[in-house]
């Protein structure tokens, strides 16, 4: 399974277990605090709508982290970017630690969102350019697989620290014990270089500027956004679509309390491990397009079976794997498909508009699951929206090209092809 890893060279070897650091890292960070809701609603009274603000500002700051954080990384590097948004989420969380009200650790939180999602840009954009065509998929698809690794870890830490430390100190020892992720800059300073394709090492034309921020939106690049933002929508929409709901259908209609027990917590995050590693593999075999419509039909079948067939607590968890296994797949994949749509001079900002700007849009899926519950059954809504979300997702790749094998450059500008972005195949 991870055979192809003998085969790629030591610089590309530590480009990956640094960008697969980071995510780990950055997982167990934004994970945190969703271990130690309980504690903050009983410390400092607030509501769960409070809670879900500060949830929701982290998102919103990680699509505008995206956006920016990939437009730096076309800008100074992307190995530096990397370092920064590294820094700049890990120095976030560890002050969160020592946060003294809700205004002030929703403040942090946003601060933490702009640094996690800058990140995975920056990541995408490395490994992208830093891994061989023939194992760009297999690479990007299991880095995604470091969120898994990431939010395990959380679960365990919480577990740990709360077991010798009285509540209302150990959620600050959790968040304090976010900084560890700075001394990964270490590594990746001494080891990763930066990739030749990145624009940062490219010759600048006189009087043309690298990367400006809304480069992505020239017309030569324009339909390219516009449908990866489709992607990025519904692929994020089908997923809140179903998480944001769940607990409550499972509660309401299906009177089991099978998402609250650690076992399903176990499950999930195992099946979404299994997911992006199988996503991964896939991609370099049947190809980018395939393997994102694959899952989200898959998605689409998984969803509503689990929402309309009569299982009981037992059957829920098992089809809590995949679940977890098919809703892994799509993100996993948009790292690699995303990348090779763009080229060099703007790859850093299409990425990281792509996959972080649906998280805004897909925010009406969610709202939209509880206004037809009104009139209809939860678990109805949660399979019509979730269908339509992925639906979206299979229209996106239909119109986009198959990107499997392409090489890439640094050309600060599209190239004149039928899609930008695309070098020659491998090969070729």
């Amino acid at each position: 399974m991870f055979s192809w890893f003998r085969d790629i060279t030591p610089p590309e070897r530590k480009t990956f277990w640094a960008c697969f650091g980071g995510w780990a890292l950055d997982a167990l960070d934004v994970q945190l605090f969703s271990l130690v809701i309980p504690t903050l609603l009983g410390l400092w009274h607030i509501s769960k709508a409070d809670a879900g603000l500060i949830t929701s500002t982290t998102l919103i700051a990680s699509a505008v982290g995206g956006w920016v954080g990939g437009a730096i990384s076309d800008r100074i590097g992307r190995v530096r970017a990397l370092q920064l948004m590294i820094l700049w989420f890990a120095l976030a969380t560890f002050l969160s630690a020592f946060a003294q009200d809700y205004s002030q650790l929703l403040v942090l939180k946003a601060l933490q969102g702009l640094g996690f999602g800058g990140e995975w840009a920056a990541g995408v954009a490395l490994m992208s350019e830093a891994i061989r065509p023939a194992h760009r998929g297999k690479a990007l698809g299991t880095v995604q697989s470091a969120w898994a690794v990431g939010w395990g870890a959380a679960v365990l830490m919480q577990t740990a620290i709360y077991s010798f430390v009285p509540p209302e100190i150990a959620w600050r020892v959790l968040f304090g014990i976010g900084l560890l992720p700075a001394l990964l800059v270490i590594f990746v300073r001494r080891h990763v270089p930066e990739p030749e394709a990145s624009p940062a090492r490219a010759p600048r034309a006189a009087g043309q500027s690298r990367t400006p921020l809304l480069g992505i939106f020239s017309p030569d690049v324009l339909r390219v956004t516009l449908v990866g933002l489709l992607l990025g929508t519904g692929a994020h929409g089908g997923y809140y679509a179903v998480t944001s709901w769940l607990p409550t259908y499972l509660k309401t209609e299906r009177h089991l309390s099978t998402l609250g027990t650690g076992g399903y917590l176990a499950v999930i995050i195992i099946a979404f491990f299994c997911g992006c590693i199988a996503a991964a593999h896939l991609l370099d075999r049947i190809g980018r397009r395939r393997t994102v419509g694959l899952f989200a039909v898959s998605c689409v079948i998984v969803v509503l079976a689990y929402v309309f067939l009569p299982f009981g607590d037992t059957a829920m968890l098992l089809l809590g794997f995949p679940l977890g296994f098919c809703s892994a797949g799509i993100p996993a994949s948009m790292g690699a498909l995303f990348s090779e749509l763009y080229p060099g001079g703007i790859r850093g900002t299409g990425v990281g508009f792509c996959y972080n700007a649906g998280r805004i849009v897909s925010a009406i899926f969610p709202f939209l699951v509880g206004h037809m519950s009104e009139t209809i059954p939860l678990g109805a809504a949660i399979g019509i929206d979730a269908a339509v979300a992925y639906g979206l997702v299979v229209v996106a790749v239909l119109l986009l090209p198959e990107t499997k094998a392409v090489r890439l450059d640094a050309a600060p500008a599209a190239a004149p092809s039928t899609m930008p972005g695309l070098a020659a195949r491998a090969g070729e």
